[in-house]
């Protein structure tokens, strides 16, 4: 069998380049060679990876008209993820953060066994995985988890700080018909095989800044922030922090007791939960209403003083209406980092 045509593609404005074999897509090839282009879903959803074709010849996988509408692939906008290459290439990267280039870390495969899955509410899990060999990941990222034996591939966040590299901790949603998650309860047992392919993910902890730190999750998005707060607390870092974690009734939220200790150790730190459809038997005083809402009455009635980092991590919906609160209350945009949980199209 004939080896793979290999191409050229060069990013501009760096100047970087790389190379892509005919059959992988552009961002794979770049996560192969280390080269950390901003990226979400990996599937075409939701529009990360946007860039422009200044130069070759291309043909795009199937991609979703959310992520690039009609009018932008006939002004050559392509998504990186779904781009395979037939030439040499030049693209225009319309995002890219130096910072994230500066750590890019190559994707690599892990043999993986299953440690055990506890139920942290009703429909919500953790699963804990040992690795054959340590994955240096950022806190924030995550990693596809393969069953080999089902055929089932999911991208699943680390709730695990980095500083545990061969034991990793997963916060996973139950969906009634999820392929992967509906194995929580009893088909994945302790031992069992998996592969974890990674690192992935741009929405991870940026080091050595003293502004204040916004966290806002909801559902498993807990599970990225539950690691950049680990991480942020086991570098000894002092900054202000608000962790806002939407939910729907006192029954889905879960880790207080553990949340309670971190705010008797840490100087500035404010965990605010809100609750959507709180229950009268909920005998709830806290936030009422959804999340984005709780974060723009906070950060007006405090105003933070210094340069906001903001984390957001919860599915599309959630992300779409916190990112207009954040900017109205001044973090710059290029302080905002986020994780869209998009629905899995594998």
């Amino acid at each position: 069998m004939p080896a793979p045509a290999i191409h050229t593609v060069r990013f501009e404005p760096l100047g970087v380049e790389m190379e892509v074999e005919e059959g992988e897509t552009v961002l794979d090839a770049a996560f192969r060679q280390g080269i950390s282009l901003m990226h979400g879903c990996k599937e075409g959803q939701c529009g990360s990876c946007k860039s422009r074709l200044l130069d070759g010849d291309i043909e795009l996988l199937k991609y979703s008209t959310f992520a690039l509408p009609d009018y932008e692939s006939e002004t050559n906008h392509v998504l990186l993820c779904r781009t395979h290459a037939f030439s040499d290439l030049t693209v225009e990267l319309l995002n890219y953060d130096e910072d994230l280039l500066s750590r890019s870390i190559a994707v690599k495969e892990f043999d993986a066994r299953v440690v055990g899955v506890r139920a942290l509410t009703h429909d919500i899990r953790q699963l804990e995985v040992e690795l054959e060999k340590p994955l240096r990941f950022w806190a924030g990222q995550y990693v596809d988890l393969t069953v080999p034996e089902k055929g089932i591939t999911r991208a699943f966040s680390m709730a695990s700080a980095p500083n545990s590299p061969t034991t990793l901790h997963f916060i996973i949603k139950k969906y009634p018909d999820g392929a992967f998650s509906s194995l929580l309860d009893g088909d994945l047992k302790p031992g069992d095989k998996l592969i974890a392919k990674g690192p992935y993910g741009t929405c991870f902890r940026r080091e050595e800044r003293s502004g204040p730190m916004i966290l806002v999750g909801g559902g498993s998005g807990m599970s990225p922030l539950w690691s950049i707060l680990a991480d942020h607390i086991e570098s000894g870092e002092q900054r202000p922090i608000r962790f806002f974690y939407g939910a729907r009734t006192r029954a889905d939220l879960f880790l207080l007791d553990e949340l309670a200790a971190i705010s008797s150790k840490l100087p500035d730190f404010k965990f605010i939960p809100a609750l959507s459809h709180a229950q009268p038997s909920d005998e709830w005083h806290g936030e009422s209403g959804f999340i984005h809402e709780a974060v723009g009455r906070h950060l007006r009635q405090e105003q933070l003083a210094g340069e906001i980092d903001s984390y957001s991590c919860g599915p599309p919906q959630m992300i779409d209406a916190v990112l207009p609160v954040l900017q109205m209350a001044g973090v710059e945009p290029d302080r905002i980092y986020f994780d869209k949980f998009t629905q899995p199209t594998r």
